[in-house]
């Protein structure tokens, strides 16, 4: 069998390192939140909505608490205390906010018991939904056949809903086991959630419960028609991270994408708004038994897929001891990486297979999501094609979990349906054509791929060992991930962090980690 063995104690210094630089973090855990945070409590309460001007009603609510102040005990006493002293619901009172000017600030504080006594039941209500959910998607994954490995994933990008709707449904009829709906350019940016369904996009969908909602339920009907299980992706990741993790729990969403990282990087996001919100996030997808997708890709684009691969497997890594922090088990942890290694290389596939080996190899639980090639995609479709193959040979050969497939016209304009057709039947053809073949290949130890597995966790090691003694945010301040500076006070949505009172409650979280062990 291809099997490629590493050096066991470079596995052990290499998680060891990545726990130290995750755990170091405690302090900004436990003492800080942020207003996606906060957000997202009142909506796991049952607040929803927005004003005519489309502001949510959440937004509403925690601007106001944060302009008189009060924010930092959590946006969940206040509310809880209004209804208590109004006799109104969560949504009344939100909505008391945003239409007559109610100061929850000023309502005397009633006693602590009978503020969680008010939230008991709320919080109880929206898990028991999100649990209800979670036993729904089992339910049908028990039904159907199970998920293949690698899974045909593929993505729909129109902007309008209910064309991505059209668009999905042909793409599951076609053979894609998941659907990843890729968010409207920039809404990683946009500090509130829009609301309601949309029909105008920019090189993709808003992200929106309503959306989800659509989305999901064509894919249940499709899921029917075909007697497999159709996953759905979308992506909880920018400044409204946990708020759309939430969203995605509530409308049973199957995988999401959940970076601890790539806001940071990508987006310039600040670095303790990111991590604060990451972790909350991922609580959220790990109790709704949620897969969570990594961004190690991405360091691709800005990196020479040779010289800096040991800053995937170093990503990879923490991602996955953040991900623990959080609650997230192995088998829902769809750590990424891409082929994106120069085709004029010599031995380039050998390269590739190496990276893919080892990441598999590294993560044996993880249903490990594998990017197409994009950066060396080009107008020569027919080139863009056999690279788009040589991916799907390596993602079979080495049973990656994902497969995201590559199209052809990657490099020219958004995919029409042919694209993606032509692209998942060069998937299933090479799946189905070397299916078995991984069970008759054995590596040398001496050999290239071996040599070269090796050298990169070596690498990454190092490079784990060094970010844990300078610490995470020194690091990226230095641009040592994907070759980008970010400073640990500066990027946006800074403004958003907020230190913890003594008093702070967050019934959401404590109800989760409960659950979660943690």
């Amino acid at each position: 069998m291809l099997k490629l063995d590493l050096n066991q104690e470079m596995v052990n210094r290499a998680h060891n390192a990545a726990s130290k630089i995750t755990n170091a973090f405690t302090w900004l855990f436990d003492g800080y939140t942020t207003v996606a945070i906060e957000r997202t409590v009142l909506r796991l309460m049952g607040i929803d909505g927005a004003l005519k001007d489309g502001k949510p009603l959440p937004n509403v609510v925690v601007d106001h608490l944060v302009e008189n102040s009060a924010i930092s005990k959590g946006a969940a006493i206040w509310v809880a205390n209004a209804m208590l002293n109004k006799r109104l619901t969560a949504q009344e009172i939100a909505e008391e906010v945003a239409y007559k000017g109610l100061d929850l600030s000023q309502i005397p504080l009633a006693s602590g018991d009978a503020i969680f006594e008010t939230l008991t039941p709320l919080t109880d209500k929206m898990l028991a939904q999100i649990t209800s959910q979670k036993h729904k998607r089992e339910e049908l994954l028990s039904k159907y056949q199970p998920r293949p490995k690698p899974a045909i994933y593929v993505i729909v990008a129109t902007g309008n809903i209910y064309e991505d709707v059209v668009q999905a449904r042909s793409a599951a009829r076609e053979g894609a086991d998941a659907i990843a709906v890729i968010r409207s350019t920039a809404q990683s940016l946009l500090d509130y959630v829009p609301f309601g369904a949309t029909t105008v996009g920019f090189g993709g969908t808003f992200a929106t419960q309503e959306n989800f909602r659509i989305m999901r339920k064509a894919l249940d009907e499709v899921s029917e028609e075909e007697k497999r299980y159709i996953h759905l992706t979308n992506y909880a990741s920018g400044l409204c991270m946990p708020e759309i993790a939430a969203m995605g729990a509530m409308e049973r969403l199957d995988m999401m994408l959940n970076d601890a990282m790539y806001g940071i990087l990508f987006r310039d996001i600040n670095p303790k708004r990111t991590l604060l919100d990451q972790y909350f996030a991922r609580m959220i997808n790990a109790y709704a038994g949620i897969e969570i997708q990594t961004g190690e890709d991405n360091y691709l684009t800005t990196s020479d897929a040779v010289e800096k691969a040991y800053t995937v497997t170093a990503s990879q890594l923490i991602n996955e001891s953040f991900a623990i922090l959080s609650g997230v088990k192995p088998e829902k942890m769809g750590l990424g990486h891409a082929y994106e290694i120069d085709p004029e290389l010599e031995n380039s596939f050998s390269y590739e297979l190496a990276h893919a080996l080892l990441t598999k190899t590294l993560f044996p639980n993880s249903p490990v999501k594998y990017m197409p090639p994009t950066k060396f995609a080009s107008g020569n479709i027919f080139h863009t094609y056999l690279l788009n193959a040589m991916f799907n040979f390596v993602g079979q050969l080495t049973e990656q979990g994902v497969q995201l497939l590559g199209m052809m016209t990657e490099a020219i304009h958004t995919p029409h349906l042919a694209d993606r057709s032509l692209a998942i039947e060069n998937a299933k053809y090479i799946f189905r054509a070397i299916k078995g073949l991984n069970q008759d290949l054995c590596l040398t130890e001496d050999s290239f791929i071996a040599k070269r597995a090796n050298e990169v966790l070596a690498q990454a090691t190092e490079f784990l060992e060094k970010v844990a003694q300078e610490d995470l945010f020194s690091a990226m301040a230095k641009g040592e991930f994907a070759e980008i500076k970010r400073p640990e006070n500066s990027g946006k949505g800074l403004e958003g962090v907020i230190m913890k009172d003594s008093s702070y409650y967050n019934p959401c979280m404590e109800s989760m980690k409960q659950e979660l062990g943690l």
